[in-house]
């Protein structure tokens, strides 16, 4: 069991992990990270909150959305230090997300010269790989890279 001087607060917090104030505030009301509150209703933070917002942060810089990242969390326990198990858990539902991620960026950067399947036929090329605009029966955007 912690004790209240365990518990980290909102200015170790941010220290410790460089994240701002503010945003630390923003991740609890989404839910991301969870405090405890004292007497004088100050927040109080376990301090496995830190690996969470580490893991946030990387998970924002391959560009998952805070929905997602929440969504991967949500078996994570938020009171309690999350044990190799959890962790595990977590990382292996990434796997499949962080796969397609890599995916889509080999694609991009592979067909970003060329055709990306956006219909705009003004590169020679396109009339080569999008004649007469055919990828447009497949919906909008760039469905070369979007659908592969």
């Amino acid at each position: 069991m912690l004790n209240e001087k365990t518990l980290l607060t909102i200015g170790s917090l941010s220290e410790r992990s460089g994240v701002a104030h503010s945003a630390l505030r923003f991740y609890e009301t989404k839910g991301l990270i969870a405090s405890i509150r004292t007497s004088g209703n100050q927040r109080r933070y376990h301090p496995s909150m830190l690996r969470r917002i580490a893991l946030i942060q990387v998970a924002q810089l391959v560009g998952f959305t805070l929905e997602e990242i929440a969504k991967e969390l949500e078996d994570l326990p938020m009171k309690k230090t999350a044990t190799i198990q959890d962790w595990e858990k977590v990382a292996s539902k990434w796997q499949k997300d962080l796969d397609a991620k890599l995916y889509q960026i080999q694609s991009l950067k592979e067909n970003l010269t060329g055709c990306i399947g956006c219909g705009c036929l003004s590169m020679e090329k396109c009339q080569l790989l999008n004649p007469d605009d055919i990828l447009h029966e497949e919906g909008s955007g760039a469905q070369r890279i979007l659908s592969e």
